[in-house]
């Protein structure tokens, strides 16, 4: 279904000018953050604006909630204009924006009451997709050709992944050795210029294990050294840029999470952010790598606060802190998306656990 969104007030679009709260320049080599919240987000807890891609020119993507909770899609210009959507008809749950391409085609989940469905939103116009049977078509990344990938579930909820190619064909696909059982299956997460898509999968027993599935169709499977090999461990990947070389993280036999980085060619180098956690569910969450081989994500430490990261290709670990950050359990800086020039989106959630975003330009 497609709608043509109106930009001059049909509700589903709203042009305004952001909530521009800091700008800071930040140590010696004068990164600068610039925090803001989307028109419309909510200040209550739960609440707020959560940026979740950028793209090679700067404009970001992401949602945020409102006041009640349900979730809105929005754009963030390079000039910080902030334009909000929804998907229309979307009530009570809400529009999700979770990836955007060079030219502006962004992505996302649409959470409907029956269902769940795809959206493409190119130029204002909105087009809603449903891979065949699916209850819930979840739509994850697309890249500069327009082809987007993600993961679907059907009545016996199972995932599997699915790839929609720019003339809209939808294409079902799962991994081998992937379980058939109640959440397991294939997940989609990342898909880059070449069409190579990187996600994992949870096997029969259910251990997680990364994989990347190439523009033809053939599957790579790989496990991050010291994964570990019970239910709920193993290796996940997220991220995989234009050279193919991926980033994700693996959780061991102690259910710690480590960060690692897979190398076009196979190599895999494991690594963890000064400060992380060594408990049960702490660690280095590794979520974007760019075309140099940069890669940021967060770090939950030991008090279980979230800290910013970014790794240089040349294995080199800065934590960071957007202004405005909370120090309790659960607030914090995650850094979630970085474009080929370095800049990096993310948010940060502040001591009355309200989210905010933030872009750290180099």
């Amino acid at each position: 279904m497609k709608t043509t969104l109106d930009l001059c007030g049909s509700g589903f679009l709203r042009v305004a000018v952001p909530c521009l709260h800091l700008l800071l320049a930040v140590g010696a080599s004068a990164q600068t953050f610039t925090t803001f919240d989307a028109p419309g987000a909510g200040t209550g807890i739960d609440e707020g604006t959560i940026p979740y891609s950028i793209n090679s020119a700067g404009v970001i993507a992401g949602y945020f909630f409102g006041i009640g909770g349900y979730a809105h899609g929005f754009a963030r210009a390079v000039d910080g204009t902030i334009s909000e959507f929804n998907a229309p008809g979307v009530y009570p749950f809400g529009t999700f924006a979770l990836s955007v391409t060079t030219g502006g085609a962004i992505t996302g989940e649409i959470d409907s009451p029956e269902a769940h469905h795809g959206f493409e939103l190119v130029n204002g116009t909105m087009t809603t997709f449903d891979a065949p049977g699916a209850g819930i078509t979840a739509p994850q990344s697309i890249n500069p050709g327009g082809i987007i990938s993600g993961y679907v579930l059907f009545t016996t909820n199972v995932f599997h992944g699915f790839v929609r190619a720019a003339d809209n064909t939808i294409t079902v696909f799962d991994v081998p050795g992937a379980g058939g059982g109640v959440d397991q299956g294939t997940l989609a997460y990342s898909i880059n210029s070449a069409g190579a898509i990187a996600g994992f999968y949870l096997d029969a027993n259910n251990v997680d294990h990364g994989f990347v599935r190439a523009a033809d169709g053939t599957m790579t499977l790989f496990d991050a050294p010291g994964a570990g090999t019970g239910a709920n461990q193993g290796t996940e990947a997220y991220s995989i840029n234009s050279s193919g070389a991926i980033t994700g993280w693996y959780i061991d036999a102690n259910a710690v999470y480590h960060g690692f980085m897979r190398a076009a060619g196979g190599t895999i180098t494991t690594f963890d952010a000064p400060g992380a956690g060594t408990g049960t569910g702490l660690g280095t969450f590794p979520y974007s790598i760019n075309a140099g081989g940069t890669i940021v994500g967060s770090v939950l430490d030991a008090s279980t606060v979230f800290h910013g990261f970014v790794r240089t290709a040349s294995g080199s670990i800065t934590t960071f802190e957007a202004p405005g950050s909370g120090t309790g359990s659960d607030q914090g800086t995650s850094a979630t998306s970085i474009n080929a020039g370095g800049t990096i989106a993310g948010d940060y959630i502040d001591s009355n656990q309200v989210w905010h975003g933030f872009v750290r330009t180099p």
